[in-house]
């Protein structure tokens, strides 16, 4: 009866293992343990010219003398393989009482382990054992696996590998694993193909502010050695820039064509405000990161006065956003607020021409063009709540480009910022609001977890929330987001709108 082994794989360190014998048999043990990692050391009383070319290329020592029992001190591993019963039994007998495993070619259930026929394929090692009994039936057999199992599946393992050293820090055990498995399970062609994969095509709006986002993003993924091409897209905001934001009858007006490019596979990822994105994605899209925040805060821009409080009353004010309009409205009721759509360029460009005594933009914008007027002057969080995702960008991919979303995901995404804007949408999704509504939210770190301020416009009244929690996780952010929605829900009266 045969008995049963225990396939293990075993790491060489910095140890040596012993052969002994010098014919052919000892040649093929030699060049497995070469394969996995040992230095050899030969010892036979006549070693063939195989063996000695073998020594001119690699770690093995050669020792041309009758075996001694002391040669198998210091040895990790002891191979057997003179082909003579009496000196194998010796060899065998002298391994077991040093403490050293050993492997008898001759009789293979002599000793303690048996050397599998083995095939490595980039990381991987495919292994082949039947106790001893048919070799090249082993070797046969070994080789039609490799011919189903070739170069596409150790390129797949090779991503999958580099992705698990990847994550070994960074994410929780339960949320490694989860990762892994979804990744284990796409096609092998899929993986295969990632692991060469050195360029994607982004889409992004033509402005100089989306086109400055979007190369930000593409840094970061240059960062891991692959390039991006920008796709320029034109959208229904772009398109119309008399009408205000609202009156566009649309939803998504900057975001829908470039999800057309990404379903009809034009792009492999997108890069917006986050802003812009409606509270609830589009089927089959999914958002992959979410990038360091630049300052959240609004910004009060003029080229005349110095401050919100200096304008004179009846000054206009250009704002194309609700949210801006109600809150602004709320500090100065004597001033004129008048739509104004265009770029950060355009619009400057107006106030500069005088069309405006001021007009209000977000910080992050200003930040990222290196541009500002003569006074910008931020106000203040407890003065404008900002809108759900201002300052960050979001990078969106289709849902089942796992790999794609992974590698996105590592380049691009801060924890930190992604807990807020998680947060903040939840926020609108609570109150089933959309990207344009009269709806103010910003998170922020505290150091106690989450601070979340909302202001929410109706009939003319805004209503003020805040609520702060330990928050240390995605889930719990979304938690409270959606609390202090519902917060906001109870204190609507009937028959409200926004």
């Amino acid at each position: 009866m045969s008995r049963s082994l225990l396939p293990i794989a075993l790491r060489a360190g910095k140890r040596h293992a012993l052969i002994v014998g010098g014919g052919s048999v000892a040649l093929r043990k030699a060049r497995a343990l070469l394969a996995g990692g040992f230095d050899v050391l030969v010892v036979a009383a006549d070693i063939g010219a195989a063996l000695r070319a073998l020594a001119a290329s690699a770690p093995v020592t050669l020792r041309e003398r009758p075996y001694e029992p002391a040669d198998v001190n210091g040895a990790a591993l002891v191979v057997a393989a003179t082909g003579d019963e009496s000196v194998d039994g010796r060899v065998v007998a002298d391994a077991r009482a040093a403490g050293v495993l050993v492997c008898d070619a001759s009789a293979p259930e002599r000793g303690d382990f048996a050397m599998l026929a083995t095939s490595r394929l980039g990381d991987m090692t495919l292994a082949l054992e039947s106790g001893g009994a048919s070799p090249s039936f082993s070797r046969r057999m070994l080789s039609e696996i490799e011919s189903h199992f070739g170069e596409p599946y150790a390129r797949a393992a090779h991503t999958l590998a580099r992705i698990r050293k990847e994550i070994r820090t960074r994410l929780p055990r339960h949320e490694r694993i989860a990762l892994m498995r979804r990744l284990s399970s796409l096609p092998i062609d899929e993986l295969a193909a990632f692991s060469q994969r050195r360029s994607l095509l982004c889409a992004t709006r033509s402005s100089a502010l989306a086109t400055t986002q979007a190369r930000t993003i593409a840094a970061l993924v240059a960062q891991r050695g692959v390039s991006t091409q920008l796709l320029d897209v034109t959208t229904a905001g772009d398109r119309d820039q008399r009408r205000a934001l609202h009156e566009l009858g649309e939803v998504n007006v900057f975001v829908k064509e470039l999800e057309f490019a990404l379903r009809e596979r034009r792009a492999d990822y997108a890069v917006h405000s986050c802003k812009d994105l409606p509270s609830v994605l589009a089927e089959g899209m999914r958002i992959a990161a979410i990038s360091a925040r630049e300052d959240a805060r609004d910004a009060f821009c003029s080229e005349r006065y110095e401050s919100f409080a200096s304008l004179p009353p009846g000054a206009k004010v250009g704002t194309s956003s609700p949210r801006r309009r109600v809150q602004l409205h709320a500090l100065r009721s004597d001033l004129r607020y008048e739509n104004l759509r265009g770029n950060v360029d355009t619009r400057l460009r107006k106030l500069r021409e005088g069309e405006y005594d001021a007009i209000v933009l977000a910080m992050a914008g200003l930040a990222r063009l290196r541009s500002r007027a003569k006074h910008t002057v931020p106000f203040s969080l407890d003065e404008i709540v900002p809108a759900a995702g201002q300052g960050a960008l979001a990078v969106e991919v289709r849902v089942e480009d796992e790999l794609l979303a992974y590698e996105l995901r590592a380049a691009a995404n801060d924890p930190a910022a992604e807990r807020c804007i998680v947060c903040e949408r939840a926020l609108l999704r609570a109150l089933n609001a959309g990207c344009s509504a009269p709806v103010g939210a910003h998170a922020e770190t505290t150091p106690h977890g989450l601070r979340l301020r909302a202001a929410y416009a109706l009939d003319g009244e805004i209503l003020h929330e805040h609520l702060e929690a330990p928050v240390t996780t995605l889930a719990q952010a979304e938690s409270l987001g959606a609390e202090l929605g519902q917060r906001l829900i109870a204190r609507i009266p009937a028959g409200a709108t926004g």
